[in-house]
Formats: structure tokens, sequence, C-alpha cells
């Protein structure tokens, strides 16, 4: 199964940003956007490489649902 994480674009350098999501920070790839990023955007994060752009409002909701499935599995750990 694979996953795409909704992570906030905090800073961008040519064809790379940085991300936030929960949290950690990472640089990704922008090399398969087939449209402009800004700062401040909310984007999809796959195996580093930037996938697509999505609703600020869907993003906050995904990482409220992964950050309560972290909490569970360290409560269950």
């Amino acid at each position: 199964m694979c996953l795409a994480i909704p992570s906030k674009v905090i800073a961008l350098e040519g064809n790379t940003a940085t991300l936030e999501t929960l949290g950690v920070q990472r640089r990704a790839s922008l090399d398969l956007m087939d449209e402009p990023v800004d700062v401040g955007d909310f984007v999809l994060l796959h195996i580093g490489f930037v996938v697509g752009k999505i609703d600020t409002n869907e993003a906050l909701e995904s990482l409220k649902l992964y950050a309560e499935m972290v909490a569970k599995m360290e409560q269950d750990g």
C-alpha cells in the first residue's frame, strides 16, 4: 500500500521544496508537479516527490487523523 502524506510547503529552492509534516521537516522534489507550488501550500508527499496540491481544510483533517493514529499506536505500543 502506498500513502501520500499531506505536507505544508515552508520553503522553496529551485525545484526542491522543504516540507513540514507533523513537526518533521524534509526536502522533496517538485519534478512531478505540473502546476506552480508556493510557500504555504499544502501538497501530497510520496517517496520524496510532491505529487499534487491538496485543499488546506482537507490537508488539516487528514493530518489530524494521522496524529490520532500515531497517538493510538504509541498508546498501544
